[in-house]
């Protein structure tokens, strides 16, 4: 069958990209789902720094790429051996298949699956090769799911079923910036009732987290970052103080606050400048926590003597620590409760052929979280 999705073909391209246009929206030949394999219609897929850390260049991915990894759809069909879904079932996307097998699985890590993240680097699918091509040259899969795309097959470990009154458009949210920043706080951190956080870089991820940490009763949450609405924002959503990232003395101004350094300090912003003053805003004993994902090659020099003497920890967060079957259900159910009003991270909808503005307005910052509706 065919699809129509969202291409990347080049690395090269410069802003405006509604001008560059980076995103060719053209119809490729999708393949049936194979063994262990389902075909999913999207409905929603939210534009996420991920992608755009593909098109500009700082995670070069390999091309030509079928972009999107946030999404939600229905399932349309199942390949042989999956038996657990059925078509009609709705279905909330995950950026990184797990093979049940591996030693990260057999851990409980599945975010950490070692094949599945051998797949996602050279953009095929866990089970193997790519299922869309054009003109029969394949094209890559974004992170095994590739979602800006009206179809999609995916591994069935890429996928959870949700239940079906939840809208897409707020269900595609759970994939990426809930699993993400949420899971930082209650998995990789393990935040506690009365804790003090704050919460360096305020796009999905970030409010995300900052969501999370209130939801797990943080006393004290410090909203950081450049941008004065996303701080606003910050403030409704229960940052209980808000620090402007510009200021040169802004981890001084997070010890002031919170009488000498957070127990936990989350680095969203994907930045080692960010991730530099993270540390320093966090107290002697305490976790910094990087969701954060700047280029490759980036280093953070470290003060090895504070390191031991302060029994600091700086720990690294890949998918919110999450097993996706466990957590997002239970995200949603804190959603349900109001616990977690992901619905107010949402700037706005747009349709595949306005994503590259799409991806304008996440560049400068002036968006949160963008969802494509198909």
């Amino acid at each position: 069958m065919q699809t129509k999705a969202a291409i990347l073909r080049r690395h090269d391209a410069n802003g405006p990209y509604a001008q560059s246009r980076p995103l060719d929206i053209v119809a490729v030949d999708l393949a049936p789902p194979g063994r262990g394999e389902v075909l999913v219609a999207i409905k929603a897929a939210g534009l996420c720094h991920s992608d755009l850390s593909v098109i500009n260049g700082d995670r070069p991915r390999p091309l030509p790429m079928a972009l999107g990894h946030e999404a939600a759809g229905v399932i349309e069909a199942v390949g042989d051996g999956v038996d657990d879904l059925a078509p009609g079932d709705h279905v909330v996307t995950v950026f990184m298949a797990n093979c049940g097998h591996c030693l990260p699985c057999a851990e409980g890590r599945p975010a950490l699956c070692e094949p599945g993240a051998a797949a996602n680097g050279a953009g095929e699918l866990v089970g193997g090769g790519s299922r869309l091509c054009s003109d029969g040259a394949p094209i890559h899969h974004h992170l095994g799911v590739s979602a800006f795309a009206e179809r999609a097959v995916m591994s069935r470990r890429s996928v959870v079923r949700i239940d079906r009154d939840i809208p897409f458009v707020e269900a595609a949210l759970f994939g990426c910036a809930v699993l993400t920043g949420v899971g930082a706080v209650v998995n990789t951190a393990r935040l506690g009732l009365g804790a003090s956080a704050a919460v360096i870089g305020l796009g999905g991820v970030g409010l995300a987290a900052l969501l999370g940490a209130r939801a797990a009763g943080a006393a004290r949450i410090v909203a950081v970052d450049l941008s004065p609405e996303k701080l606003a924002l910050a403030a409704e959503l229960g940052a209980t103080d808000i620090v402007d990232a510009r200021d040169p003395d802004c981890a001084a101004q997070v010890r002031a606050l919170s009488g000498g350094g957070v127990d936990f300090a989350f680095e969203m912003a994907g930045s080692i400048g960010a991730l530099g003053n993270a540390v320093e805003m966090t107290r002697r004993g305490g976790m910094t926590v990087t969701a954060g994902l700047p280029p490759p090659g980036a280093a953070l020099p470290v003060d090895i003597v504070r390191l031991v003497g302060e029994e600091r920890t700086l720990k690294g967060s890949y998918m919110g620590s999450c097993v996706p079957a466990r957590d997002i259900p239970r995200f949603i159910q804190l959603y349900r409760e109001g616990r977690l009003p992901v619905d107010r991270l949402l700037s706005g909808t747009l349709s595949l052929d306005e994503i590259n503005a799409g991806f304008d307005r996440l560049q400068d910052g002036s968006a949160v979280r963008q969802v494509v509706l198909f």
